[in-house]
């Protein structure tokens, strides 16, 4: 065994010892300073070796929480970013709420959104507390110490945080510690401030939840029903007991599927495939793609819902009936799957309190009560261990808590007294998982004489992702704002525009996707405005600066990051043929993205994505290198989607299985990309999702300014295009 220790690691093994200076919320919400047995919220702990800790209370899938919150409290404190160490908080909802959600969870691009001034706040009050306690110790005012990367000086002399604890744990934090001014900022906004986590990654030490073992753990996967909603009737599990490392089979509860146990993932995974089931299908989804389409467009025919009541439809239809020129479209998406690199997984064993959770959990406030309920405990019971995931784009941010319930099921149904890791096959998921749902738009638009838009109807049909979860709270008059966002709420100022809203009913899971909602109404949006702009007979970036209100603070910015994008990309230049640019602008989750993507035709017809120039405003860009590198990831992510993937049925089956059938983006395929950050005093908002949106119609529209094809049916390798 290797017996040499890194840094970092030795730092992580300190920051456990001894007593520590905690600082955090007390019950009353209010930044507070105690030790290891204070009833607070950790958001920073500084051990007697003086190593500082950040708990990170959001959880880490690759889009750099643990980096953001790091920063906001070094920055603060002024500690040793290359002694810094992170955990993950425990399963809590009171204590490690997500503002946005009112429980403990990571989505919609809102970690640095709701944690900025709490962990400012926290490395403040740290501050504070450690500068007068080395004032007391040195007999000085406080004033005349400083703190350099961990280390408090003041006339030649100087300190650790640890050696000051003691002290610091006797005083009374100052209620409104005083935050850094951007001028001050060091970290903040530093474009050369490497990941938190990119040592463990590169050296191979991270433990992703995929990596978990514990004493004397079985493995287990389950069959579920080829049809959603389909039931088990009968099995035969002969064959499957001839598998070496088979150990024992057991039915689900409701007859929903099987699960089965052995001795390692893939003798679990062979007996599963030896197994002879039957099925009812009596109440499944046998419905295949094209019957699903028709249904959608027979709901397109008299929407259910309003999303803006504040406009009549019935002036909307006059205004579209007596324009110059009326533009009719229909654009159709498919059901997505994930597919996140990392499959679904998770480890649940005894503990003498209950059980413990070992996963890359991304909502342990949903989770926590879900398992708990399975098993007959109350929450406190349930102890989660987050650990790193290998992304999710939104899978594991189920409401139900889909995989660790079934984990929590084959745990019960094995005696509760053998550590269960459930694994999941990519099939698994692909055949089996949560989708984006199908959706349908259609859009009939009149313009006046000059092209203006006199008269917007627009109609939506979708399966409502919200509606039955527990966040069904957030509907207003029915409507699932999921469903129409970035229509409904447009900033286009767009005279007389409808929007109506029909819920489609299906088996089929669905669930927030990247970007959620934005995914297909920027697509629908910024395509359509192009078109428009085409009637018009006016270039599309002024088309759309036409549409933006000058006195809007919001659609300034929108403004703005279109402009950038274009001075970047060499908008007005001329093109050889043979070569396409489009332009896409879209707000979501508060942040505002413009692109500009530029494509190639080769003789055969086959199209290239050569480039792309992508503006961001994000507000403060607390970590520059991880704005870039979602806004990359963000690009490649969306335009992989709209090239190339899509779900598809056949008698309610899924056709695809893995990535040979629903292929991600290739290396070959990533464009050049150019990220420009716009510099910005407001509060940071999402940049996990937002860079998603634009791509999808800044491609199109590029391919249509190269080869006059309209792409309004997805994906677009199946409706006319073909990628080098």
């Amino acid at each position: 065994m290797d017996s040499g220790i890194y840094r970092r690691d030795f730092i992580k093994v300190a920051a456990t010892a001894g007593v520590a200076l905690v600082v955090g919320l007390n019950s009353k919400g209010v930044i507070a300073v105690g030790n290891e047995k204070s009833e607070l919220n950790p958001f920073v702990r500084v051990s007697e070796e003086g190593v500082v800790t950040v708990v990170i209370k959001h959880f880490e899938m690759g889009q750099g929480t643990t980096t953001g919150l790091a920063t906001l409290v070094a920055e603060e404190l002024d500690a040793d970013w290359e002694t810094l160490a992170v955990e993950f908080a425990p399963a809590d909802n009171k204590k490690y709420k997500n503002l946005a959600f009112g429980a403990q969870g990571t989505g919609g691009s809102t970690a640095i959104a709701n944690s900025f001034m709490q962990y400012r706040a926290a490395g403040a009050t740290a501050r504070d507390v450690l500068v007068r306690a080395a004032a007391a110790h040195w007999s000085i005012p406080s004033q005349e110490v400083i703190i350099e990367k961990g280390i408090l000086k003041a006339s030649g002399r100087s300190l650790h945080f640890g050696q000051v604890i003691g002290k610091a744990l006797t005083l009374v934090p100052t209620a409104e510690p005083k935050l850094k001014s951007p001028e001050q900022f060091t970290l903040i906004g530093n474009e050369n401030l490497h990941r938190m986590d990119n040592k463990d990654k590169t050296q191979g030490t991270a433990i992703f939840a995929l990596d978990v073992k514990v004493p004397g753990m079985v493995y287990a996967v389950i069959l579920y029903p080829p049809r959603f909603g389909a039931k088990l009737t009968t099995y035969d599990s002969t064959k499957a007991k001839q598998v070496a490392g088979f150990l024992n089979v057991k039915k689900l509860p409701d007859a929903k599927g099987l699960v089965v146990y052995a001795s390692s993932t893939w003798a679990a995974i062979s007996a599963r495939k030896a197994l002879v089931t039957d099925w009812d299908f009596k109440d499944s989804e046998n419905r295949s793609t094209d019957e699903l389409v028709t249904y959608h467009r027979t709901l397109l025919q008299q929407p259910t819902y309003q999303a803006r009541k504040e406009v009549s439809t019935q002036n909307v239809n006059a205004a579209i009936e007596s324009a110059v020129t009326v533009i009719e479209k229909e654009f159709i998406f498919p059901n997505l799957a994930h597919a996140p690199m990392e499959p679904l997984n998770c480890v649940i064993e005894p503990t003498e309190e209950g059980v413990r959770v070992h996963d890359g959990c991304q909502f342990p406030g949903l989770t926590q009560p879900a398992v708990a309920n399975v098993l007959g405990l109350e929450p406190k019971q349930v102890e989660i261990n987050t650990v790193y995931a290998g992304g999710s784009f939104g899978r594991r941010a189920t409401p139900t808590s889909d995989y660790q319930v079934d984990a929590a099921l084959a745990f019960l149904l094995l005696g509760r007294k053998t550590a269960v890791k459930l694994m999941w096959t990519r099939e698994d998921d692909i055949k089996g998982g949560y989708y984006r749902p199908m959706v349908i738009h259609k859009a009939r638009i009149g313009l006046d004489g000059n092209g203006n838009i006199t008269g917007w109807d627009h109609r939506v049909a979708t399966k409502s992702i919200i509606k039955g979860s527990p966040f069904e709270g957030s509907i207003k008059d029915g409507v699932d704002h999921a469903s129409v966002e970035g229509v409904s709420n447009t900033e286009y100022q767009i005279p007389l525009l409808s929007v109506g809203l029909s819920d489609a009913q299906t088996k089929i899971p669905v669930l927030w996707w990247r970007s959620v909602g934005h995914t297909h109404t920027a697509y629908t949006m910024e395509v359509l405005l192009d078109i428009i702009a085409e009637a018009a007979k006016q270039d599309p970036v002024k088309y759309r600066l036409g549409l933006l209100s000058k006195e809007s603070k919001e659609q300034k910015r929108i403004a703005g990051v279109l402009k950038l994008a274009v001075e970047k990309s060499d908008w007005d230049s001329k093109l050889p043929v043979g070569r396409g640019r489009g332009v896409a602008v879209h707000k979501s989750f508060n942040s505002y993205v413009a692109q500009v993507i530029e494509v190639s035709v080769n003789d055969t017809g086959k199209v290239k994505v050569e480039s792309v120039h992508c503006a961001v405003d994000c507000g403060v860009a607390v970590n520059p290198d991880v704005i870039k590198a979602q806004m990359e990831g963000g690009i490649g992510f969306g335009l992989g989607a709209v090239m190339r993937n899509e779900i598809t049925f056949t008698d309610g089956v899924v056709d695809q299985s893995n990535f040979p059938d629903y292929e991600p983006l290739r290396i070959k395929d990533m464009p050049k990309v150019s990220v420009h950050i716009v510099r910005s005093a407001e509060p940071p908002t999402g940049v996990g999702e937002p860079g998603v949106p634009p791509s999808g119609p800044a491609l199109a529209n590029a391919i249509y300014a190269a080869t006059g094809k309209r792409i309004i049916e997805l994906p677009m390798s199946k409706h006319g295009v073909e990628f080098v």
